[in-house]
């Protein structure tokens, strides 16, 4: 069964007198469980995709499905249940909030979705900070952490509200290649633990081997699919 389900999808952006084809008919279905990489140069649409199955962006024209739910007929309280509940998302700039430590930061979701009792909150909280190997810098704030660092901050923060799907966007792209490695990794492992699906961008073709499956975007269309890799 797909987790996403992308149907004849195209943006358009207008510039000046001109309009911008991000994306042109694009079709694509993930399986629920996938790890699974969008590939292609800067500018080929690949964040644009992304941002549209994240409920970022609307599409001009076609249909995103997440979970069985058709996103383009969703209200705002609504879509803002669904990234919420059923999305986690990791970016290359690690969008961390500087003024709360590493504690604060991956709990602050679960305080947004007031579900949870505190013993629950704690309990997923150290739970996903031991998973990324961060018990150490509980209480740093990003600025005091490395860039590896931040970005296991930020997918543990992805990752503590269990959402059936994590969006990541070029997640490598300010990380050295040690680094870079270490952390698709640990994305690689918790998607085997935690049967969470991962979409992740790239125009890195080094970090290739940790996809399962793998797509190809060029101006704003899919042109190779490759299939279990891995």
């Amino acid at each position: 069964m797909s987790v996403i389900s992308v149907k004849r999808v195209e943006r358009d952006y207008p510039l000046g007198k001109t309009t911008v084809h991000a994306l042109r008919g694009v079709d694509l279905e993930i399986p629920e469980g996938s790890f699974f990489s969008i590939i292609g140069p800067s500018g080929s649409g690949k964040t644009t995709l992304l941002n549209i199955i994240g409920c970022i962006d609307n599409p001009t024209a076609g249909t995103v499905s997440i979970d069985g739910e058709e996103t383009t007929k969703l209200n705002d309280k609504q879509i803002t249940d669904l990234r919420l509940h059923k999305l986690g998302f990791i970016f290359q700039n690690f969008n961390l909030i500087p003024v709360l430590n590493v504690w604060e930061n991956v709990e602050f979701p679960l305080l947004l979705m007031k579900t949870h009792r505190k013993k629950e909150i704690k309990a997923r909280v150290e739970k996903l900070i031991a998973a990324v190997g961060l018990e150490q810098h509980a209480h740093h704030k990003p600025a005091e952490l490395s860039g590896g660092q931040r970005q296991r901050v930020a997918i543990a923060r992805a990752l503590v509200t269990n959402p059936k799907i994590i969006l990541a966007d070029e997640p490598t792209a300010n990380l050295d290649s040690e680094t870079s490695h270490s952390i698709l990794k640990l994305m690689r492992d918790l998607n085997e633990t935690e049967k969470t699906t991962f979409v992740f961008s790239t125009h890195d073709p080094d970090v290739l081997k940790y996809a399962k499956s793998i797509v190809q975007i060029k101006d704003g269309k899919l042109v190779h699919a490759e299939e279990e890799v891995i």
